[in-house]
């Protein structure tokens, strides 16, 4: 608990977003680094979408969660980098209240949704290999739309709790924060009131909403691995193994980077550390989901050679 003055929340105007550097010549190479990567991000996913919704033969429940995930890396990205790569043209670190409030809030909306979106499409592989002749029926289409609309409903209903959760705190004099983006934690430090409660609450919603999917994914390819095995060919080993290949690196991907940035946060008492290491799932992560699964999948390649050259 921080032994200075507390403002008054309404008092609080604005926070200070300190980035990954305070050295001024490293400014250029970090802004050009992440609009290329942003607009990397921007370009492979919007080809999914774009290849997924004009191919027929894409219309099928593993594309759809797929166009979907696309989606939410796409609004991953645009909630923390766009704002970054102002605040370095402008040489300007601030960030407004109300805008640190709905970073906060759209950083868990989309966050929340890739993990649940991952564990659905987790799902869907396991019906697809441990329960081929019924998969057609399980994965109907009104499913597939109920569970994408339950992964937002979810997100929605945990971003709103850690937007409640940071809204409800009373902040000192000090408002600069050790982060290129408005960090929940961080926020929680800064904080002059007791956060005690708030801390827990949050680490109980981690549990919920990253624990759950990534318990039933872990579940899911369990059942997998074991239906895998009982296949008697190694060519059939291989084709079932390759159908979920890419989802399983996309997943180890996502949760080893998230899970290592608060192991290293929680270990290493620098702040600026965490914010370096936490670049590599907010921003690394949903640049290489797109080329994962297009080096790794004929049918999509396919249908984005299709749909460039009948651009061109």
């Amino acid at each position: 608990m921080n032994s200075m003055e507390p403002q008054n929340l309404t008092a609080v105007s604005e926070f200070l977003l300190l980035g990954l550097s305070d050295d001024p010549e490293l400014e250029p190479i970090l802004f050009g680094l992440f609009l290329s990567m942003y607009l990397v991000t921007l370009l492979g996913n919007l080809l999914i979408i774009l290849a997924v919704s004009s191919d027929s033969h894409l219309h099928t429940p593993m594309y759809f969660f797929l166009s979907n995930l696309s989606l939410a890396d796409i609004g991953f990205s645009s909630t923390t980098i766009p704002k970054m790569l102002v605040n370095i043209q402008t040489h300007s670190k601030s960030i407004t209240y109300a805008g640190c409030l709905t970073q906060v809030s759209f950083f868990f909306l989309f966050g929340c949704l890739d993990s649940l979106l991952l564990a659905v499409m987790a799902y869907d592989r396991f019906v697809a290999i441990c329960h081929p002749l019924n998969y057609s029926v399980i994965m109907n289409p009104c499913l597939c739309g109920l569970l994408v609309l339950m992964s937002f409903f979810g997100s929605v209903l945990d971003s709103q709790i850690h937007c409640l959760l940071v809204s409800q705190l009373t902040f000192c004099t000090n408002v600069e924060i050790h982060h290129f983006l408005c960090d929940a934690p961080q926020l929680f430090y800064l904080a002059c009131s007791d956060t005690s409660i708030h801390t827990i609450l949050m680490y109980f919603l981690g549990a919920i909403f990253g624990g759950v999917p990534l318990s039933g994914i872990l579940c899911s390819y369990t059942r997998i691995v074991s239906s895998i095995l009982r296949v008697p060919s190694t060519g059939g080993k291989y084709k079932a193994f390759s159908t979920c290949s890419s989802h399983l690196l996309v997943v180890c991907l996502f949760y080893g980077t998230a899970i290592g940035v608060y192991l290293s946060s929680s270990i290493s008492s620098s702040l600026r550390k965490g914010a370096v290491t936490s670049v590599m799932y907010t921003v690394v992560t949903p640049m290489l989901n797109p080329f994962i699964y297009t080096l790794r999948n004929k049918d999509i390649k396919r249908a984005l050679w299709g749909t460039i050259s009948r651009t061109v």
